[in-house]
């Protein structure tokens, strides 16, 4: 390159100093860069609505941002540069900043679904005239796709194949390294942060009942990991902990750093085998690379599928009858269905930001396989709320629960009762956040409908008055969906054959 080259660096979902590929590229003195540009972007879409009137940036992941995009703020300030941070479009905003500076090229992790594409696509057409170079890396899964035994066109549809060949076949990278010192930026305003109010949000209170505090950025998810994996020493037992619902250290809770790129999975890899060398190496500290697969898996999918995974046929391609019946997915947006272990986990996300996985299955069962109401209402709810949402998890996710995803295997749908008894057996969670039950003893507490009269008196909970019915007969609303469920499945015009895509194709993600 040019011995007076300007490099931008545009910030997205990897607000990180550490294992970033644009920024150690841009760095290295091979790239002659004699500036070195950060920018973060926030985008305006971002904060509108979705397609079902939510705020699809609510305030707990706004927050979360906010705090992310600080933190990264201040890392690089500490390395003798700093953040510029803009409001506005960035296919607009960076082609005005690189004809202010004389950038010659923009460097970026590019994403995969359909929003952030066209924005990248955008971006390009309006660089073009510019002569900016725009150079995309690949930064968000464990193991890079130059690296997988097949190609992004070729990713088997049952995630079971696909961890098998990869493990067998491919490594992980290293992460790169941390740069120690940066050039300062070029004189142009950096502006403030804005707050929550600009979005029109606002703060969450918060509530004392919450697993932890999550507190975005780069330094707190490296302090989390410290403290997890060797302060507390918890990585040695967390395939057996992992279901938990209460308390902070029942799983590793990176995925909101993870999210936002604040933790690099590759780091994180990187520390479980500094871990396995140092303390142990058991199912456990293999099962946290599991699942860091699993979050692979469905960023590949998308890669590969597009934005079929938004549309209500899903990943098969299956027109299934969905009910949108505003009244029941209000009932269970507030965690009144009457059945407390969805109820539970709703009020826990609707007042933190955060749902146990263990959680989030169940109440995404219970919304498709007991209400049949249309998945992608759930989705956008926690695409709204969740701290760590991460569309390719996210929508994949959903995807596999409704029975419409690649890896679908029929119809299934968690045993809500069989649920609670297993993972919450004395009612500790339950009582948590329904307080209207705490008096319900552990035996009967899962099942408030059965209580007698004398029992509701005796326990200080009235039905249908302190603490709801049940809105659903729990087997007969499932065996009612699974008709429906099937019904769609036999019909031979709705199915799509060897990945290819078929009408009919529902709602495309907004």
């Amino acid at each position: 390159m040019a011995a007076d080259t300007r490099i931008l660096i545009w910030y997205r979902n990897d607000l990180r100093i550490h294992d970033h590929e644009p920024l150690h590229r841009a760095s290295h003195p091979t790239s002659r860069a004699t500036s070195i540009i950060p920018v973060y972007c926030f985008d305006p879409r971002q904060f509108g609505t979705t397609f079902y009137g939510f705020p699809k940036t609510g305030a707990f992941r706004a927050q979360f941002l906010r705090e992310s995009v600080s933190d990264l703020r201040r890392s690089l300030q500490s390395l003798g540069s700093d953040l510029i941070i803009r409001q506005g479009l960035p296919e607009v905003v960076l082609p005005e900043i690189a004809k202010t500076l004389g950038v010659t090229a923009i460097y970026y992790h590019q994403e995969v679904t359909s929003e952030e594409v066209n924005v990248e696509t955008a971006l390009q057409a309006a660089l073009k005239p510019l002569g900016v170079k725009l150079q995309a890396f690949w930064g968000h899964t464990l193991y890079h796709p130059d690296d997988l035994p097949f190609g992004v066109a070729q990713i088997p549809e049952v995630f079971t194949t696909f961890r098998k060949q990869v493990e067998k076949e491919s490594t992980v990278n290293l992460p790169f390294p941390s740069p120690k010192q940066l050039p300062a930026l070029p004189e142009l305003a950096v502006e403030d942060l804005p707050d929550l109010g600009d979005f029109g949000l606002a703060a969450s209170p918060g509530d004392d009942r919450a697993v932890t505090r999550f507190v975005g950025g780069e330094t707190a998810g490296i302090a989390r990991l410290k403290t997890y994996f060797w302060e507390r020493d918890r990585l040695r037992i967390y395939k057996e902990t992992r279901n938990g619902m209460l308390g902070e250290d029942y799983s590793s809770k990176f995925s909101p750093w993870l999210a936002l790129g604040c933790l690099s999975p590759r780091y994180i890899y990187e520390q479980v085998q500094e871990y396995e060398a140092q303390r142990i190496k058991n199912d456990s500290t293999y099962w946290l690379i599991f699942e860091l697969l699993w979050r692979d898996y469905f960023r590949f999918i998308c890669a590969k599928h597009g934005d079929r995974i938004f549309r209500k046929s899903g990943l098969q391609g299956v027109a299934i009858d969905w009910k949108e019946d505003g009244d029941r997915f209000g009932l269970w947006q507030e965690g009144m269905t009457g059945f407390p272990l969805v109820d539970a986990n709703m009020r826990e996300l609707a007042a933190t930001g955060f749902m146990s996985n263990r959680g989030r299955q169940n109440v995404a069962s219970f919304l498709t396989k007991n209400l049949g109401i249309n998945w992608q209402m759930g989705a956008e709810w926690f695409e709204s709320l969740l701290i760590d949402y991460d569309v390719c998890s996210n929508w994949g996710n959903w995807n596999y629960t409704a029975g419409v995803g690649n890896d679908a295997r029929g119809f299934r749908f968690f045993n809500i009762l069989k649920q609670s008894k297993d993972y919450d057996p004395q009612g500790d969670y339950v009582k948590h956040w329904l307080p209207e039950l705490a008096a319900i003893p552990a035996n009967k507490v899962h099942e408030p409908w059965k209580l007698l009269p004398v029992e509701q008196q005796r326990f200080g909970v009235r039905l249908g008055v302190d603490y709801p019915n049940p809105v659903v007969d729990l087997f007969k609303s499932a065996e009612e969906n699974e008709k429906i469920y099937n019904a769609a499945f036999a019909h031979p015009t709705v199915r799509h054959t060897n990945g290819k895509r078929l009408k009919p194709k529902g709602k495309a993600r907004v």
